[in-house]
Formats: C-alpha cells, sequence, structure tokens
C-alpha cells in the first residue's frame, strides 16, 4: 500500500521546468529519502505534496485519494525555512498548533514533547528567547504533536549539533515504528544512508535515482576502493585505470574504471607503498550524489 503516490507531476515557473514529469510511490511506514543538489526540485514537489503549489499536470494521491485543493489532515510538516511567532511563549505556540491539528490530550502532549526535547524549563519564555537549535526543535514538536500518518521534514537536521541530531533521528525512528510515514529533504548523505528505507533523487527537475540504497548501488557496481596508504595520495600518481581519487587525509577513495579488475588495481598500489587498510565496496551515497549531479562528472543516471 503506498501513502503517497505522484503520477506524472510537472511544475514550471515560466520558462523553468523545476519538476519535470515526475512519478513516486512512497511505501506506508517508510522512510523516504528525498536527496538533490540545492534548486533541484525537491522542495517544489513537497510543497505540491503540501497543497501549497498546485501541479500543472499530473495526479497527486494521498491515502489512495487525489487530494489537490482538499484539506490535509493527518499531515504533518517541517519546511526548510523556519518559522514561529517569536513573541509567543513556547507552550502558548504549541497549544495553538495543537489546537489547529485538534490534538487529544494537549496539556500531556505538550508536557511529554518538552521533557523529551529537554525544553521543559523553556516552556513560559517567549519564542523570541530561544536559540536556534530550540526553535527548530519546538517547530519539530508542532509539526508531529498530533502524531499524524504522514509526517513531511525538509532538512530538519539542519542547524542541530550532534546531541539533539540523534534525539531527533530516534525521535523518527519512533514514529516511523509507530506506523507514520516520513519523508525528509536532506544534503546529508550519511543520514540518508543510515535512516532511510527509500532514497529518490532528483536533478534538474528529474527522477534520476529511486529505491533502496542497495538496488541505487548495485547500479553503479562494484568500482570502489577504500585504502590507507604511506605517503597519502601522492603514492597513488600515475597508477593508470584510477578514474577519481577522494583525498580523506588519513584515508583514500579510488574510483576504478570500468575495464580494470580492482585486485589487479590493489597489486598495482602495493607495488608502490605500503598498504595498511583497504577495502572494496560499493560507492557511498555522498559519491554517487556527486557522479550525478558534479558538472565535472557528467554522468547523469537515468531511472
Amino acid at each position: 500500500m503506498y501513502t503517497i503516490e505522484l503520477e506524472n507531476i510537472t511544475k514550471t515557473f515560466g520558462k523553468h521546468k523545476a519538476v519535470d514529469d515526475l512519478s513516486l510511490k512512497v511505501p506506508k511506514g517508510s522512510i523516504y529519502g528525498f536527496i538533490g543538489p540545492n534548486g533541484s526540485g525537491k522542495t517544489t514537489s513537497i510543497r505540491m505534496i503540501m497543497n501549497i503549489l498546485y501541479p500543472d499536470s499530473g495526479i497527486i494521491k494521498l491515502f489512495g485519494n487525489e487530494h489537490l485543493g482538499s484539506r490535509l489532515d493527518n499531515v504533518g510538516y517541517l519546511p526548510e525555512e523556519r518559522g514561529l511567532y517569536k513573541k509567543m511563549k513556547v507552550k502558548e505556540i504549541l497549544r495553538f498548533h495543537a489546537e489547529l491539528k485538534n490534538t487529544k490530550n494537549i496539556n500531556s502532549e505538550i508536557d511529554y514533547w518538552l521533557k523529551k526535547f529537554d525544553l521543559s524549563d523553556w516552556a513560559n519564555k517567549k519564542v523570541q528567547a530561544l536559540s536556534k537549535g530550540m526553535s527548530q526543535k519546538i517547530q519539530f514538536i508542532a509539526t508531529i504533536i498530533d502524531k499524524p500518518e504522514i509526517i513531511i521534514l525538509d532538512e530538519p537536521f539542519s542547524g542541530l549539533d550532534p546531541v539533539n541530531s540523534e534525539i531527533l533521528r530516534t525521535t523518527i525512528l519512533e514514529l516511523q515504528a509507530n506506523g507514520a510515514t516520513v519523508i525528509f529533504s536532506t544534503h546529508d548523505m550519511n543520514v540518508a544512508e543510515k535512516m532511510c528505507d527509500f532514497i529518490f533523487m532528483i536533478y534538474n527537475g528529474k527522477k534520476v535515482l529511486d529505491g533502496t540504497l542497495t538496488s541505487i548501488q548495485d547500479k553503479f557496481g562494484t568500482d570502489t576502493i577504500r585504502i590507507q596508504i604511506e605517503n597519502g595520495s601522492k603514492a597513488l600518481k600515475e597508477i593508470p585505470g584510477i578514474e577519481k581519487i577522494t583525498d580523506f587525509g588519513q584515508m583514500q577513495e579510488i574510483r576504478v574504471a570500468k575495464e580494470i579488475d580492482t585486485q589487479d588495481m590493489i597489486k598495482a598500489i602495493l607495488s608502490k607503498t605500503r598498504v595498511s587498510k583497504f577495502e572494496t565496496t560499493k560507492p557511498s551515497l555522498n559519491d554517487i550524489f556527486i557522479r550525478i549531479a558534479s558538472p565535472e562528472e557528467k554522468e547523469v543516471q537515468n531511472a
């Protein structure tokens, strides 16, 4: 069963086609990651799902029904642009959002979430007194306080420190475990790799990737070597068959040309320098993203 379905969605702004014939199906209870470079069409797609923008053509279904112009019940949305009423107190603004969404047991829900996010002492403070991270946590609470069945988060981890990122991560997983379908847009490929059941990438308005991480990586094959060597990337110069070296300082990631066996590449490296650690692997999501989106790569992968 699919909670969200997009069928041949197109959206233009003047002469610019922001979303081009996009089709997508989000399974019920999944975490679905939206990735893509800035200006690729991620936020436009999300805004069409949310009825903030209407598509020029195509159909959007939530819970199996077309929803163009209809009231969005059971849907929570955290936009990338953060915004809270600064003069209101924290508890007041959460009550305001909870009442808009007909939330049950409002006081106990507010107290629960404030405690969970370590904000109880700020309940009667005005929003303008909060830090950026605190404000973001309050807006997240406002998004999910009514326990929506669909939760859409646009860059939810942006600006959060590691401790609060971990709280948010575990909360998202708890919401999923309780039946919610979660879409989140992110530029953090590590987060997408670790959290998402499915990953969708949009580039220049078109879908270029859609599936599980494993199925996406399988399209690119096992062409990557992660290695630790003496003298770092300098020792890799002039070795034939290396398409690209990504230098992380203490580790290098090598992309091997298609016609080269990775075992032969390892032997060639061993002939040049001492190797302390290596593994052959599929490319990371970060590397796949760069292959598709980097102007230097010119390797747009069709879905």
